[in-house]
């Protein structure tokens, strides 16, 4: 079976967990094998990872003699002009300036270069809507000069290039939403974004939820037919040596980490509170906050307004190997989430022998058992767990110990076995 692919970023270049998931998935797929894949990025760098994938990027695709495939497409789409620097899934009420355009010309005309492709940067910067643009018109292209069976499309960013290629080549689409625009906002969603969103899955055959939680989110919200939306559960990478082999902390202090976008879904001011709270009740412990983020200032001056910033620390964004580092550092990991669709880094930790909280309000909590479960709001559970994991040995030990295990069974071959199974549903019909 051959796959069309289409996301907005590839390993070792990545900025989240989309790329994470999205590699995963993948290599998933080539481990059961059957399964050849085209993955389609905006921009390719030459060093992603081959053997699983052939992996392309749309800046090195001819589009010239083929502009007029997208005329039809163009003129039904909504598109948005971005202002600001944004990555994936951050509040679109602090970064996004959106606009809608009609197009009411019959064709649409971009800049190549001598040899007919387009130029794309590949990140989220003040021409994301360019970049999206050129990236459905691109995946028309992609789509006739190549044979595939079905099409799947990660993420909200790269739905436009699947319907561009379902309405060029008639075959069948599968979307995977990754998160919603009711999680990266809080409910106080843009109009604009849920428009896309919408599209995307309206038009999809069928759609891939990365948990029941996100499940509910687009049957209930997008009015979506409950038969159509199927969850498949994440899953995380094994460790290599050397991540296995990373010192555990010795500097004498208790170290609790929060590691991830420090953003309004996030709810990074939850764990500064709790911070606050544990701070009152023991000296020997640090808390770390390890991400980037719009309310990283904001943390900081919380922290500070706390008191707290003597046993408060931020590291910046940490991707790799930097991430088990600092997970090997810690004795304790806090995921306080207002609305996570899974959440990758509580199986990171858990693989680190760090004992996880997470919020009931989080795709994982569905699939971890082994792990102290809180309300993202409720500050009294959090820095109660917290100090439990951090005073009881016996109590940090069970739950290490059988949450690994737990992560040990977790395999991107049986998520990729569940979306293998929907596209043979699909072709067959």
């Amino acid at each position: 079976m051959k796959v069309l692919m289409f996301g907005w970023e590839f390993p070792p270049h990545i900025s989240g967990g989309l790329g994470t998931a999205s590699y995963g998935l993948t290599r998933g797929m080539y481990t059961i094998g059957g399964i050849d894949i085209l993955f389609v990025v905006p921009k390719a760098y030459g060093d992603e990872d081959q053997n699983i994938a052939r992996v392309i990027g749309a800046g090195d695709v001819i589009v010239k003699q083929h502009l007029y495939t997208f005329s039809k497409l163009n003129k039904q789409m909504n598109y948005f002009q971005v202002e600001s620097k944004v990555v994936p899934y951050v509040d679109p009420e602090d970064f996004w300036k959106l606009k809608k355009k009609e197009v009411s010309a019959d064709r649409w005309y971009v800049q190549t270069d001598e040899q007919g492709k387009i130029k794309f940067s590949g990140k989220y910067g003040a021409d994301l809507l360019e970049e999206i643009r050129k990236y459905a018109l691109v995946a028309s292209v992609i789509a006739r000069e190549n044979e595939f069976d079905v099409i799947h499309a990660h993420d909200w960013l790269a739905y436009p290039a699947g319907i561009a290629a379902k309405a060029v080549s008639g075959k069948p689409l599968v979307i995977h939403v990754h998160a919603t625009d009711f999680d990266r906002s809080r409910g106080n969603v843009n109009p604009e974004v849920y428009a896309i969103e919408k599209q995307g899955m309206d038009v999809a055959d069928k759609i891939i939820a990365v948990s029941n939680l996100t499940r509910n989110i687009i049957i209930e919200k997008y009015r979506i037919p409950q038969e159509k939306v199927i969850t498949v559960h994440n899953a995380v990478d094994p460790v290599t040596t050397d991540q296995r082999n990373f010192e555990k902390g010795q500097l004498g202090d208790k170290i609790v980490t929060f590691l991830g976008r420090i953003t309004m879904q996030k709810g990074p001011e939850y764990f500064v509170e709790a911070a606050s709270r544990v701070l009152q009740r023991m000296d020997q412990v640090r808390f770390v906050m390890a991400g980037s983020g719009d309310m990283m200032q904001k943390m900081i001056a919380l922290a500070a307004a706390k008191g707290i910033m003597n046993r408060f620390h931020f590291t910046g964004f940490l991707k790799g190997d930097e991430v088990y580092r600092m997970l090997h550092l810690s004795d304790v990991y806090v995921m306080p989430s207002v609305s996570e669709p899974f959440g990758i880094s509580p199986l990171e930790a858990l693989q680190s022998s760090v004992p996880v909280i997470i919020s009931h309000q989080s795709g994982v909590a569905e699939i971890l058992t082994h792990a102290l479960k809180i309300n993202f709001w409720d500050i009294d559970a959090m820095s109660d767990s917290i100090y439990a994991l951090l005073n009881y040995p016996a109590l940090t030990k069970m739950f290490t110990k059988y949450g690994k295990e737990e992560v040990n069974r977790l395999k991107w071959e049986n998520a990729a076995q569940k979306v293998r199974e929907i596209y043979l549903s699909l072709v067959s019909n």
